[in-house]
């Protein structure tokens, strides 16, 4: 793969380490963020330009990232006066990290496509470590030729890169993702606070059962702190409820039922309203331990 000409847009706790991958393996990267300090952090570690406008960072790029808020941004981002589709040439590829609904993937795929830009949403899973050690999972929706050429650059950060349809694809892909995980940290909060109650020692009865037909990801990595009450790192519940609006709104369009993903939406914003907006997922257990 030789070196390529990107632009990344969103330096938050995802895209800052992800552009950095990119720095890395040897891109010329070009960086716009918000908060322009950010921006100057970045090119500060790795190096490249930063550009006060997204449609700075994306004129003259092969490639470009964006890993944003929620549907807002990435219309702000991609479709706005100063959006990165205003300067991005025929040919040239757009790629939708943020996690947001398959309707504004469509919107910017049919936009992209009257300026002759290929798009690609590309939502990700693994979380801020995912981003750091480069091992994201990669949920992508779009054309195959666009996919293919973009498919090598990606891998500077995913593990897994993956073409799961046309557009919307991707997002409908990362909904799927969020559901699956809802309803299982709440188990595991439940079996966490289950087995305090019991009198055992949680850290062992984790240990045991995680060689089983219990073991996740979630119980190999929030398990044990779950059970040590600490919630300060990981995915934050104010990201958590915007994940699962997204796929609550979805199912009332497409008639799938959601009832344990409503169930865990509603534990959250008990979360929430508690001031736990900044904690990670796992802190849904605090509502087992002290019924509040």
């Amino acid at each position: 793969m030789g070196s390529k000409r990107v632009a990344f847009i969103g330096l938050g706790v995802m895209g800052f380490p992800m552009a950095g991958h990119l720095a890395t393996a040897g891109h010329q990267v070009t960086v716009y963020n918000r908060s322009a300090g950010k921006a100057e952090a970045w090119t500060g570690k790795y190096g490249g330009r930063r550009e006060p406008t997204a449609a700075g960072a994306a004129s003259g790029a092969e490639m470009v990232m964006c890993c944003v808020g929620n549907d807002d941004d990435v219309r702000a981002v991609t479709l706005g006066p100063d959006g990165a589709l205003t300067t991005m040439r025929p040919g040239t590829i757009l790629v939708d990290h943020t996690t947001a609904s398959a309707t504004v993937a469509r919107e910017v795929f049919d936009a992209a496509k009257a300026r002759g830009v290929r798009f690609l949403d590309a939502p990700v899973s693994g979380g801020q470590a995912g981003a750091e050690n480069g091992k994201l999972t990669i949920m992508v929706g779009g054309e195959e030729t666009a996919f293919a050429e973009a498919q090598d650059v990606l891998a500077c950060y995913g593990r897994a890169v993956t073409l799961m349809g046309p557009s919307g694809a991707g997002q409908l892909t990362k909904m799927v993702n969020q559901i699956c995980i809802a309803g299982l940290v709440q188990a595991l909060a439940e079996g966490v606070n289950f087995a305090r109650h019991a009198g055992l020692d949680t850290d062992r009865v984790l240990d045991v059962i995680g060689k089983g037909a219990a073991q996740s990801w979630q119980m190999d990595n929030r398990g044990k702190t779950m059970a040590a009450d600490s919630f300060n790192f990981g995915f934050a519940v104010d990201w958590m409820r915007k994940d699962l609006s997204i796929c609550i709104d979805e199912a009332r369009h497409n008639g799938a039922g959601l009832p344990v993903t409503a169930l865990v939406d509603q534990f959250y914003a008990r979360l929430q309203a508690r001031g736990g907006g900044r904690w990670d997922t796992s802190s849904l257990v605090r509502l087992l331990n002290d019924k509040s």
